[in-house]
C-alpha cells in the first residue's frame, strides 16, 4: 500500500484509457479490505470503515473529502453512525484509474495513522 500512496495522481479526462481486469487484479491486494463492486456496469472501488460514534465517521469523512480536494479526485461517500462507506472510481472513463487506487491507498492511511 506504501508505494501506491506515493504515487501521484494524474488528470484523468475522458478519453484515457481504464485499467485492463488484469492491471485491477495486480493492483487489488496493494489495499487490503477493499473490493472491487459494479454498479450500472461501472467498476468501482469500495470498502467500510467503522467508527465508535457519529463524530468519528464525520471526521473521517472530512478527511477523506481533503485528500479527494487535493487531487481533484472525488469518491462517494455514505457516512451513517458507527461507519463511513468510500467508493472510488473515475466518473469521466466511467471506469477503474490508477487514481483510483492511489486514493483508495491514502484512505486506508487515514485509518492506519489514527
Amino acid at each position: 500500500m506504501r508505494e501506491l500512496t506515493q504515487m501521484k495522481c494524474v488528470p484523468c479526462h475522458g478519453g484515457v484509457p481504464p485499467l485492463s481486469e488484469i492491471e485491477v487484479r495486480e493492483l487489488l491486494p496493494l489495499i487490503p479490505e477493499w473490493e472491487v463492486v459494479e454498479r450500472e456496469g461501472i467498476p468501482q472501488l469500495e470498502r467500510v470503515f467503522s467508527f465508535k460514534n457519529f463524530v468519528q465517521a464525520l471526521e473521517f469523512t472530512n478527511q477523506v473529502g481533503e485528500i479527494a480536494e487535493d487531487a481533484d479526485h472525488h469518491p462517494a461517500l455514505l457516512t451513517e453512525y458507527g461507519q463511513v462507506t468510500v467508493t472510488w472510481w473515475t466518473h469521466a472513463i466511467k471506469a477503474l484509474h490508477r487514481n483510483d487506487f492511489i486514493l483508495a491507498a491514502r484512505t486506508s492511511e487515514l485509518i492506519a495513522n489514527r
